[in-house]
């Protein structure tokens, strides 16, 4: 597989996301021919398109063939609202990544190529995307607890069709890329007529490259900062604020987005205007000091600056007590049946000594308590500990969203 997979990189079972598109079906043959690991593939039908069954089992008969395991995985949960693309897009890596849990594979491959990494370039440049989103897709990332790998990305669109022709294998070409609807579509045809002024596929690509370069040093420098200045409290995110003010605008946004996406146990950080207001605080350009976005309230003082989850976003969350809540906490205690894990809110009221923890009131009645139906049982971030402690991750995984791959 050399040339495909770094050689630090042990993967000894690989899933491979099959659309019975050209790119994700070349990628199984190279794959396949390149040998030294069990492949298993797997296809997405999002159930968006009538023809799609037929092109699952188009990618099964191939599979089949190849002697590679072949698994289908139906999505059907789309109400018709909001951005489908973006649902789906979601949706689908979920979906990848809970198979290759249960398929026991090491990372998952996608089809991604340079045509892909240019088109994405010039989309983000047309919605005025600063280093981060002009820069190239990452060739290898982790999302829902899995690896993804994106082997391609040195490859054109044209080089994999060629390689299936070769071999007399039929693709499926999928309408949605000539729908002139969607950004990338209308991005693709516009590209051969960029080619005479020199701005080509590969010179695109290469630039997205050269930015990601510039993406990783810059991510690098946010991690040595935090590294030294970063503290957690209480699930909450501390930092001092005159430190914090002093850093480049672009560190500062690295390390303030990094720290709300945390916060919130969300995919991505903030971006744009959302982002600007919470910088404005943290350097005194805004009158309001305290605010909240994705799902976070901040907290701006002469001293500090501290990012606590939002007690509006966690109000209606509950979970077991033997399971994460709210993606970051764990609760170690008597575990018995009925019981079950709510943000604490305003039975903060019940407990005595939370003014002793120095824990901010709205950190404490966002955190986690233990409940026996409408009864508060215990709350041990807010004092109230009844034999029950409860935990939050480390420094560590913070910086961890920003270290590049």
């Amino acid at each position: 597989m050399a040339g495909l997979i770094s050689p630090d990189t042990v993967v000894p079972r690989l899933g491979v996301a099959v659309s019975g598109g050209a790119d994700s079906l070349a990628l199984l043959h190279i794959l396949q021919e390149a040998g030294g690991v069990d492949l298993f593939a797997v296809t997405v039908n999002h159930g968006l398109r009538p023809e799609a069954a037929s092109e699952a089992l188009h990618v099964a008969r191939i599979c089949e063939g190849l002697g590679i395991p072949h698994d289908v995985l139906e999505w059907s949960g789309w109400d018709g609202k909001g951005n489908l693309q973006d649902q789906a897009r979601r949706t689908r890596y979920r979906l990848l990544a809970d198979w290759g849990r249960k398929r026991g594979v090491d990372a998952i491959a996608l089809g991604h190529t340079r045509d892909d990494v240019a088109e994405t370039f010039l989309m983000r440049v047309a919605r005025s995307s600063g280093v981060d989103g002009l820069a190239a897709m990452a060739p290898r990332f982790e999302r829902d607890g899995m690896a993804f790998m994106r082997p391609l990305l040195d490859r054109g669109r044209a080089e994999l069709r060629e390689i299936l022709v070769e071999r007399g294998v039929r693709w499926v070409e999928d309408p949605s890329n000539e729908d002139t609807a969607f950004d990338r579509a209308r991005i693709r045809a516009a590209l051969p007529g960029l080619a005479p002024i020199g701005l080509t596929v590969d010179v695109l690509a290469e630039t997205a490259a050269h930015l990601r370069d510039a993406s990783d040093a810059l991510n690098e420098i946010a991690v040595r900062w935090m590294a030294e200045n970063l503290r957690l409290a209480a699930g909450d995110i501390l930092f001092d604020r005159t430190a914090l003010s002093r850093q480049p605008l672009e560190i500062k946004r690295r390390i303030v987005g990094r720290s709300l996406q945390w916060v919130a146990s969300e995919e991505y950080p903030p971006r744009g205007a959302a982002l600007g207001r919470v910088l404005a605080a943290l350097s005194g350009e805004s009158e309001g000091r305290n605010l909240t976005l994705h799902g976070c309230h901040v907290m701006v003082s002469d001293m500090t600056f501290r990012i606590t989850r939002e007690f509006a976003a966690v109000a209606r969350l509950e979970t077991v007590t033997d399971a994460p809540w709210d993606g970051r906490w764990h609760l170690d205690g008597p575990h018995l049946p009925g019981l079950v894990v709510r943000a604490l809110g305003d039975d903060l009221t019940h407990c005595p000594d939370w003014r002793n923890t120095g824990v901010p009131r709205e950190s404490l009645r966002a955190s986690p308590a233990i409940y026996e139906g409408d009864t508060l049982i215990a709350a041990p971030v807010a004092g109230l500990t009844e034999g029950w402690t409860a935990t939050c991750g480390e420094k560590e995984d913070v910086i961890a969203g920003l270290v590049p791959h």
